[in-house]
């Protein structure tokens, strides 16, 4: 989920993360790069570059450069209290074709993806909501998919500046793909360590609670494992 708060971490930088994906039939393996850029303390930009590793059971494997995207954010509102704050956010996706799509298992999607959504976010001292509605729209015949998640972030350290927190989190993230009528809804806990102004650590892991899929298709569990750094 992206979120309008980042707390702790206020600039621009570098985000990679790997994830790992079990499924009955396939194994995934994508590792993101992404790079933000400020255009101003509510405007932000960015690019995302993507390696895809694909491990089809008994088949073949595939590794290479997977879909590309752009994407920026803006933040609408905002509504500031005594050890509290409000904030809201619309954000705009566009992922490109650009991995190879013609290998089996195909690296890349073949079609270009528009993501619009609004993002909510309700920090306290003590706890953080987010929420996040988004809907993608699809090219070349692949269905158009309705994201919600929400997620609920508890604090163990008090806040303090230079920042040392560690956080737990945990949420739900839905996909609901409107054309073909399937929905699919996963429960995710991670921790996020801040160490300082300039870098954090995260991990989490994803299970399946609602997916309707063919069983062969089906997920066992998703782990991702990464780091943010600012460089400015």
């Amino acid at each position: 989920m992206g979120t309008p708060i980042l707390l702790g971490l206020d600039g621009g930088g570098i985000r990679t993360f790997g994830k790992y994906i079990a499924k009955e039939n396939m194994k995934i393996y994508t590792h993101p790069i992404i790079i933000p850029y400020n255009i101003s303390s509510k405007f932000q930009i960015g690019a995302i570059g993507m390696f895809v590793n694909k491990n089809f059971e008994r088949i073949n494997s595939q590794s290479g450069i997977g879909d590309a995207s752009l994407f920026a954010k803006y933040q609408v509102y905002q509504k500031d209290g005594k050890g509290k704050t409000f904030r809201l956010i619309t954000k705009l996706n566009q992922v490109f074709p650009t991995g190879k799509a013609s290998s089996m298992p195909p690296i890349g999607s073949n079609a270009w993806q528009t993501q619009l959504g609004l993002v909510s976010g309700y920090v306290t001292l003590k706890y953080g909501l987010y929420a996040e509605l988004a809907y993608t729209f699809t090219t070349n015949g692949l269905p158009d998919n309705f994201i919600y998640n929400i997620a609920f972030v508890y604090p163990l350290l008090p806040q303090k500046y230079p920042p040392k927190q560690v956080n737990l989190n945990i949420g739900f993230n839905g996909n609901y793909l409107s054309s073909i009528n399937r929905n699919t809804i996963f429960m995710s806990s991670g921790v996020q360590l801040i160490v300082g102004k300039k870098i954090l650590f995260e991990t989490g892991i994803q299970l399946p609670l609602i997916e309707n899929v063919p069983n062969t298709q089906k997920t066992k569990f998703i782990y991702t494992l990464g780091t943010r750094v600012l460089l400015f």
